[in-house]
């Protein structure tokens, strides 16, 4: 039912491949069908979604991001991007990125007085750490962070697990608010198995006999990737001596696929790079693999996880950040030290060779995401507005 809350969200990334793109995507999708007014505003060369309540202006200025040529750096035309929010008549902002467009959807709120909320999305003082390892840089971006969200009347995490790291650059705890977890598990499904394994002859590599071992996300070092890479070695030996043929697939790309390829070179076609891939084909590659890796220590939630076991996959992720706050370890996956590599290795090979208890987790999996739907998710994330505005 239409209510008298009119959104603007402000965002650095909607036409980039990665979770918070999905997300504003899919509750820019849930306004529209729930009747509600939500627009978000970008600014990008990338394409977007063309629907009403997507806005995507010209930016000023646009190039590729220092030291990630796959993600674009984009300036705003601040004039162009006001006089369309204007138009818009928002009650309230909120702030997803807190980038250029995010910054300047800030200072929007502040200038008109509007109540001001974000998210929480990316850990980036973590992320400074993992690609610098410089303590002046990490401090420098946690002071930046701090600056950024002093006026923010509210902030959401994605899980429990990051609301020390919030307040660490200064947000409260009476401002922090748990965004419920949700994700389009008509999408990410276990009934896009495919039996016959149709999708495999587009990747090259994959042999479809494989015991599939997933990843998807983007190819970069703050992912925990060089662990990853140590790890698969191992295990692609183990799996091997076992008589188990099993591939390492992965999903995504990003400034550490080169090195990576590199790294895992020894274990010849036992890890395939797919690159991107989008819709049914994503879908059904997640749901005709056999498990789901993930070991990045830095992600705030790690909607691909959820994605992996809504897809009916038990998933492997670290004991340090978000993504263990959605998985129920050792019924729905397991959760081990981010630090172990020898025990990621053995759990992957001990995986890789028990089918029986890979459909158990994975069904356990599947059953745990389906409450998780994006549509209350939605709910949750705008009700928090509506009252901030009440």
């Amino acid at each position: 039912m239409p209510t008298s809350t009119r959104l603007c969200l402000f965002t650095d990334t909607l036409g980039d491949i990665n979770g918070v793109s999905r997300f504003i995507r899919n509750i820019a999708e849930q306004a529209l069908a729930a009747g509600r007014e939500l627009h978000a505003l970008t600014s990008t060369r990338f394409e977007c979604p063309e629907q009403a309540n997507i806005h995507n202006l010209a930016p000023r200025w646009a190039g590729a991001m220092p030291g990630y040529p796959q993600l674009e750096l984009a300036i705003p035309d601040r004039r162009a991007l006001f006089a369309r929010a204007d138009r818009l008549r928002p009650t309230c902002v909120h702030v997803s990125t807190p980038g250029p467009i995010g910054t300047a959807g800030r200072r929007y709120a502040v200038a008109r007085g509007l109540p001001l909320l974000g998210t929480y999305h990316t850990d980036f003082p973590a992320y400074i750490d993992h690609l610098f390892d410089d303590r002046v840089c990490t401090w420098t971006c946690s002071r930046v962070m701090r600056w950024f969200y002093r006026p923010f009347a509210r902030v959401f995490t994605r899980s429990d697990e990051y609301a020390l790291a919030m307040q660490g650059v200064g947000i409260s705890p009476e401002r922090i608010v748990r965004l419920l977890p949700g994700i389009d598990t008509a999408v990410f499904h276990s009934s896009f198995h495919d039996p016959g394994g149709d999708v495999w002859r587009g990747c090259p590599g994959v042999r479809p006999s494989s015991v599939k071992v997933l990843y998807v996300g983007r190819v970069s070092v703050e992912k925990n990737l060089p662990a990853l890479a140590r790890v698969w070695k191992i295990a692609s030996a183990a799996c091997r001596s076992r008589g188990i043929d099993a591939q390492l697939l992965i999903v995504g790309d990003g400034p550490y696929r080169v090195e990576m390829q590199r790294a895992l070179a020894p274990t010849g076609t036992d890890a395939c790079f797919l690159g991107f891939r989008h819709g049914r084909e994503l879908s059904t590659i997640y749901a005709t693999s056999d498990l789901f890796v993930f070991p990045s220590t830095t992600d705030t939630l790690g909607q691909v996880v959820m994605e992996a076991q809504s897809a009916g996959l038990p998933v492997i992720v670290a004991d340090v950040g978000g993504p263990r706050t959605v998985v129920d370890d050792r019924r729905t996956g397991f959760i081990l030290p981010a630090d172990d590599e020898p025990r990621w290795a053995d759990t992957i090979v001990s995986l890789a060779a028990d089918p029986a208890r890979r459909r158990t987790l994975g069904a356990a999996a599947h059953a745990k995401i389906q409450p998780l739907s994006i549509r209350a998710s939605f709910e949750a994330f705008y009700r928090e507005h509506e009252q901030a505005v009440a």
